[in-house]
């Protein structure tokens, strides 16, 4: 047999036939990709804005653990320094709440720090030294990281003018001293007039309640020798009133319900004196003539003394229960 018949027959090879190649499908825009295209300068700008909060994350966490472990009294202002030189320095100062007074003011004391580093400003300093304006209630200070002071400030109201020596100051309803006014400028509040009438406010305001209908006719409440009031009217007269707050406020809804009864304002007299509660004593004001008595006064009722006609400075009484005028 020869070399050639001995040989096997080589397997056969099955060719497969080649792919022709696929277009690459394109990814589906997600809602992420969306708005991305919306932001100004895409996903830079919001690479930006998150590099920017890492930071301030962890700024804010740096100046709150070195406060709260006394780092900066241990270590000296080295490290808070470092830190407001990576921009938590205050740059901007906001103020909310002001409606009268200056804003420079406030201004002036958020800055006054012995550092502008975010670490260092003292929060609670400023705040109290805000609250030693008379204006200000209540403040409250924080910061607005990386480089904002924010200051919401709560005013006080005016609810009066005080008078004393010549000069003229808004005060509240606690009588708390709130800034200079002006002669000219004169704000239609309540005038309380007298040394120390300025602390009496509330107890001025609990005795005008008490007789709500007079309140519209007082012109000014002048606190006497630190004990008691004297009211002035629109009309010109005078109500001297007992010590005491409850005399006081006893005395002074006896005298609206005699007013309003007999009709004692404007009719030509010039002061009441209701220091002793059981009687008024009246006096005429000059050139003024005596009112005519009610006209169902019983006897024994009508003013003793009472001034003739075209004499000034004459007094009279009369019984607080009684019907009769001077």
């Amino acid at each position: 047999m020869s070399r050639a018949s001995s040989r096997r027959p080589a397997p056969s090879r099955t060719v497969k036939p080649k792919r022709r190649p696929q277009p690459k499908r394109q990814r589906r825009a997600s809602i992420l990709d969306h708005a991305l295209a919306r932001v100004p300068g895409g996903e830079a700008t919001v690479k930006k804005a998150a590099a920017w909060g890492i930071t301030a994350l962890v700024g804010g966490a740096a100046i709150a653990a070195a406060g709260w472990l006394g780092v900066f009294g241990l270590v000296g202002t080295a490290m808070a320094e470092g830190i407001g030189s990576l921009g938590f320095r205050v740059a901007q100062i906001e103020v909310t709440g002001l409606k009268r007074m200056d804003a420079n003011s406030v201004y002036a004391v958020a800055l006054d720090q012995r550092s502008r580093a975010m670490p260092l400003v003292d929060l609670n300093g400023t705040r109290d030294r805000l609250l030693e304006y008379g204006w200000i209630a209540d403040a409250r200070v924080s910061r607005r990281l990386p480089d904002t002071l924010v200051i919401d400030v709560v005013e006080r109201d005016p609810a009066a003018v005080w008078q004393n020596n010549g000069q003229l100051m808004l005060i509240d309803h606690k009588g708390v001293l709130l800034d200079e006014v002006p002669a000219h400028a004169i704000p239609r509040l309540p005038l309380v007039i007298g040394e120390g009438a300025n602390a009496q406010e509330p107890a001025y305001q609990r005795l005008i309640a008490a007789a709500p209908a007079l309140r519209p006719m007082v012109k000014a409440a002048t606190w006497v020798g630190n004990r008691r009031w004297d009211l002035l009217f629109q009309s010109g007269e005078t109500l001297v009133l007992p010590e005491g707050e409850k005399a006081a406020a006893n005395a002074l809804v006896k005298f609206a319900q005699m007013d309003g009864t007999m009709g004692l304002l404007g009719k030509g007299y010039a002061r009441f004196d209701l220091r002793d509660p059981s009687k008024l004593v009246v006096r005429m004001a000059p050139g003024a003539a005596a009112a005519p008595a009610a006209d169902d006064a019983a006897p024994g009722n009508a003013a003793e003394g009472a001034a003739p006609a075209g004499q000034g400075n004459e007094t009279g009484s009369v019984e607080t229960g009684s019907t009769g005028v001077v």
